[in-house]
């Protein structure tokens, strides 16, 4: 009784202070005039957003919509590439090769003892260093155009569904084929090969989905100084994607590391009796187990990553942290712009810790 004494105290004490803080805010804001609402989302903008369509006179909601899908941008893409360089390391971190154990330690220890931000201004300026000015722009052919400004690569062309249709496409065809030559391999005993089956047929579906579904491309094409076509990545978005990544896999390295050290010594005793090479016991037998291990520490760095994007302000890539910032510098109040911040940061981070105790229900080691 006690113990439920004190929580509603705790509670109670903690509602009064917020309902203190906000009549206070609005009794000073209705002293001085100030907007409390969010009507001002309505309102122009009155400023441009870099490096896209966005025009000043359109409004203020939709330049936060701007800003929130940059945001997604960089956190999906820097999530799938931590992902990948993360497991990577941490495989690495356990290899019986004194150099590439050593070099794996080392980029961990590094990496993840320096503050992101630091990281964040490193790689803009490596960028802007390495990078040659647009006079010297490295052209390679339709792939790829890069200079100091960004760099400009091969892209689709067409509707943003579009092409979704065509990636859940071939990636249906990958995991039927790879179904498939598993279920050969244990009927006959043969090796799967399933790369070597799932990979060609896997880009010939893709093919015949980006023709079906209508979808063009477009190719960098360098014109004097300028570039066309293609879809540019600004030095600032290069710069911030470097550096979640980097940070970010480092963490997700050790996590890997732990995970395969938590798989049960016998797994790989069971494989190599059954003759497995190094690699079909790593990818069949140990990384399946060890990432339903690790999966919901993976998660977290997850959303670790996407609350650091809001870094990418400091050098001023419009993600949605910048534009709510430009917003507030013209006419936005403060107050109101930067709680819809929190409340979109805070609606992007449930999503993905949807997801994450979805597939870790899904895949979780059910004890018998």
């Amino acid at each position: 009784m006690l113990a439920w004494a004190f929580q509603v105290a705790v509670v109670t004490v903690v509602v009064a202070v917020v309902w203190y803080l906000v009549g206070n805010y609005q009794e000073n804001a209705a002293a001085k005039n100030l907007t409390t609402g969010f009507g001002f989302l309505d309102q122009p903008s009155g400023f441009p957003i870099p490096d896209s369509t966005f025009r000043q006179t359109q409004r203020v909601r939709d330049a936060l919509f701007e800003g929130f899908l940059n945001t997604l941008r960089l956190a999906v893409t820097g999530i799938l590439l931590a992902t990948v360089l993360g497991t990577l390391i941490g495989i690495a971190r356990l290899s019986t090769n004194f150099v590439l154990r050593n070099v794996a330690r080392a980029y961990v220890e590094i990496v993840r003892n320096v503050p992101l931000l630091a990281l964040v201004l490193l790689s803009l300026s490596i960028i802007q260093t390495v990078f040659p000015p647009p006079q010297d722009t490295w052209d390679l052919g339709p792939l790829t155009v890069s200079n100091v400004r960004g760099t400009s690569i091969f892209w689709y062309e067409g509707d943003n569904g579009k092409f979704l249709v065509v990636v859940v496409a071939a990636f249906i065809a990958i995991a039927a084929v790879a179904r498939w030559r598993r279920a050969v391999a244990d009927r006959t005993g043969h090796p799967a090969r399933t790369a070597l089956w799932a990979l060609p047929i896997g880009a010939a579906v893709t093919v015949v989905a980006w023709i079906v579904v209508g979808l063009g491309a477009t190719a960098p094409e360098l014109d004097g100084r300028r570039v066309t076509g293609g879809i540019t990545l600004t030095a600032s978005y290069l710069a911030a994607l470097l550096a979640l990544v980097a940070y970010t896999s480092s963490h997700i390295a050790e996590i890997v590391r732990g995970s395969i050290q938590a798989v049960p010594k016998g797994q790989g005793e069971a494989a190599d009796a059954l003759a497995l090479s190094g690699f079909q016991r790593m990818w069949n037998v140990i990384l399946p187990q060890s990432m339903r291990i690790g999966l919901l520490p993976i998660g977290n760095q997850y959303l670790n990553l996407l609350k650091n994007s809001s870094l990418a302000a400091v050098i001023t890539f419009p993600e949605l942290t910048q534009v709510t910032k430009l917003a507030v510098a013209t006419r936005a109040p403060a107050v109101p712009s930067f709680v819809l911040l929190l409340l979109i940061y805070l609606a992007m981070s449930l999503v993905i810790s949807l997801i994450v105790n979805l597939v870790n229900r899904r895949l979780r080691i059910v004890e018998r």
